[in-house]
């Protein structure tokens, strides 16, 4: 910047006598500054060009081409559910007069592009799960070249990260940087195969990090850049001007649905994906710490119900028993502020920091309860393989509509607590939700169980009714709800 400055100074200074350019004995002695400002920008300028060079150099030839094969059964190119149109024309027709190959029942095969960083001279090969997903035969490009058949070491896709192996010897590995040390602001470039364009390097900066709810993935920590990403760069580098690997490129933003870029791309943290790597290597599969409890982000309106006087944390909204956390003396309302010794800011990272953590290993949790902190040590535990969740179908009884809050309600039976696999549960269940309501505002939906308000049980409509009866119009209230499986708090304000 004071190179700039000091070059726009040297301009206006000299302005109003300029010199003769005819002379550059005269040009360089009445204007001294902008003759030594001018190469040293230059240098400044060349010297950074360099950088960018040299880390393209270095990474360019680490970044591999992931060709992905798959067949998949082919399906009405009209859309149609009956296959009216089909029916009554026939195949024949559309083969002959629109030039249309693939109809329902036949099969083709879909190739797609992705891209890969070698992280091993014998072949690794680290990418993202969506471009091997599912693919019955896989190819990698090196360089422009040589093309090698590749298999699937393992796949992880609660992180979107995959790793591969081709059979080859003294490949250019590329060289990992440490992601958690990344700055916003840090010149990175972005290596891979864009729209078939092999090996297209992009300049940017770090946006943001610690982004989350931006893709399918569970685990989310992701780096933003501005550095232009787009289909086929997935599973490509992001690297400093080192050419160290800051991340994996898996995602980006499109308001348009076109999938091209508008500046905003995003990276899995390159230590989040070698810690995936190493275990699928090594295992086979990614094992991860559980603390056996629901968390979950606040809002102003939420914390201000809650009496919490800061958002940044996360707030226990179930607790399983026998679980770790149950055991270490966690409970549902606690506010989690700290895990082992490094502060919680939301619930995208306390969920992080958890499944990193090895089973077995003790951890202290700072937690606000009743306004007063309180330091727990809990034994992590090996999360368990996930089961398939079957909500039921609720049935509509005789309801009671709270114009207050806008949502109707009534009493939970045991025939509807047994379609909605509610058994042994106490509370009102929500039969509707009025448009543009409070509790539309709060997110309610049909089927939901409320069983709390204001940390006061409620068993019944008549409980809840009560318990409302003391709230007033502009008063706030926090909801503790079941939702199938899930269990959650939420703010409601009193119309």
């Amino acid at each position: 910047m004071g190179v700039i400055l000091g070059f726009t100074a040297g301009m206006i200074a000299s302005s109003s006598s300029p010199p003769d350019k005819s002379d550059p004995v005269q040009a360089n002695t009445e204007n001294p500054q902008q003759a030594s400002t001018a190469p040293q920008t230059r240098s400044i300028l060349n010297q950074l060009s360099e950088a960018f060079e040299n880390a393209a150099n270095k990474v360019s030839s680490s970044v591999v081409s992931i060709f992905a094969e798959q067949v998949v059964q082919v399906q009405s190119p009209f859309g149609l559910p009956d296959d009216s149109l089909r029916d009554f024309f026939g195949d024949d027709f559309f083969r002959r007069f629109f030039d249309i190959p693939e109809l329902k029942g036949e099969k083709r095969t879909v190739r797609s592009l992705g891209s890969g960083v070698i992280v091993s001279k014998d072949g690794y090969i680290l990418t993202n799960n969506h471009v091997v997903e599912n693919a019955q035969k896989l190819s990698v490009v090196i360089g422009d070249k040589k093309t090698y058949k590749a298999k699937v070491v393992g796949t992880d896709p609660k992180t979107d990260v995959a790793v591969i192996k081709i059979d080859a010897k003294d490949l250019p590995a590329a060289t990992l940087g440490n992601s958690d040390e990344c700055r916003v602001g840090q010149w990175v470039i972005a290596v891979g195969n864009p729209f078939s364009l092999m090996h297209t390097v992009t300049a940017g900066i770090i946006s943001a990090k610690g982004r989350s709810e931006v893709s399918p993935a569970t685990y989310e920590d992701f780096i933003q850049t501005d550095a232009a990403i787009n289909p086929g760069n997935s599973g490509g580098a992001l690297a400093d001007l080192e050419g160290r690997v800051l991340g994996i490129n898996t995602a980006i933003y499109s308001p348009s649905g076109s999938g091209g870029n508008v500046g905003i791309g995003f990276a899995i943290p390159i230590n989040m994906a070698k810690q995936v790597m190493d275990a699928l290597i090594s295992k086979g599969k990614v094992t991860r710490g559980f603390l056996a409890l629901t968390p979950q982000d606040i809002d102003e309106e939420l914390a201000k119900a809650l009496k919490l006087k800061s958002t940044e944390g996360s707030l226990v909204a179930d607790v399983t028993a026998g679980g770790p956390a149950d055991k270490a003396g966690i409970k549902k309302g606690d506010f989690i502020v700290e895990f082992n010794g490094k502060k919680v800011k939301d619930t995208t990272q306390l969920r992080n920091m958890v499944a990193q953590t090895l089973p077995g290993t003790s951890v202290k949790i700072v937690l606000l309860r009743d306004d007063q902190l309180k330091e727990v040590t809990a034994v992590v535990a090996e999360q368990p393989e996930e089961r398939a969740k079957q909500p039921g179908r609720e049935e509509k009884r005789e309801e009671e509509t709270s114009k207050k809050l806008g949502l109707s309600i009534q009493d939970l039976t045991p025939d509807i607590a047994q379609q909605l696999g509610y058994q042994g549960e106490s509370g009102v269940l929500v039969v509707d939700v009025d448009e543009g309501s409070p509790a539309e505002d709060a997110e309610l939906q049909r089927g939901d169980l409320i069983k709390e308000v204001n940390r006061s049980g409620v068993r019944n409509v008549q409980d809840f009714r009560k318990v409302m009866a003391g709230l007033k119009s502009g008063d706030t209230a926090a909801l503790y709800v079941r939702r199938g499986q899930n269990f959650f708090y939420t703010a409601i304000k009193i119309q």
